[in-house]
């Protein structure tokens, strides 16, 4: 296996293992999944958001943003409004329960993530997470790895 390969492997794995990690204690202490998570504070961050906003920022299907926008609704946490200038598309906004719910689930991600990423060395991680945002930069601009 190559360098590159195994820097890959070691990637993905640590993304798997945080993610689930993280989304456990969410689940167990706000009922919420860390996915769910993740679609609330875009919907929150993004002025006018949309499912295409979510879409690009998450590199998923429309069709599965959809679904799961759905599912938010349906929980009462966020709520589809006609867009002001197009008809035809939604504006996603959170409901005051959703805020709530994206209020109180920050402070956990927060903490599971200090806990499990404790045993590094602060500026290791400061020199991770430079990487992985000019990594993740580069893949963006290009629009590589965009649901087809």
């Amino acid at each position: 296996m190559s360098h590159i390969t195994q820097v890959f492997t070691d990637l993905v794995r640590v993304e798997t293992r945080l993610y689930n990690a993280v989304s456990a204690r969410l689940r167990a202490e706000q009922d919420l999944s860390l996915g769910q998570f993740e679609f609330l504070e875009i919907i929150d961050r993004v002025p006018g958001c949309r499912v295409l906003d979510i879409v690009g920022e998450v590199a998923i299907t429309v069709g599965a943003v959809s679904k799961a926008v759905d599912r938010l609704v349906a929980a009462g946490w966020c709520v589809r409004v006609a867009h002001p200038q197009d008809r035809r598309s939604s504006v996603l906004r959170l409901t005051p329960e959703g805020g709530k719910k994206l209020a109180a689930s920050r402070p956990v991600i927060e903490s599971e993530l200090l806990s499990l990423t404790a045993a590094v060395p602060p500026d290791d991680l400061t020199r991770v997470a430079s990487t992985l945002a000019a990594l993740r930069t580069t893949l963006e601009t290009g629009a590589h790895g965009q649901p087809g």
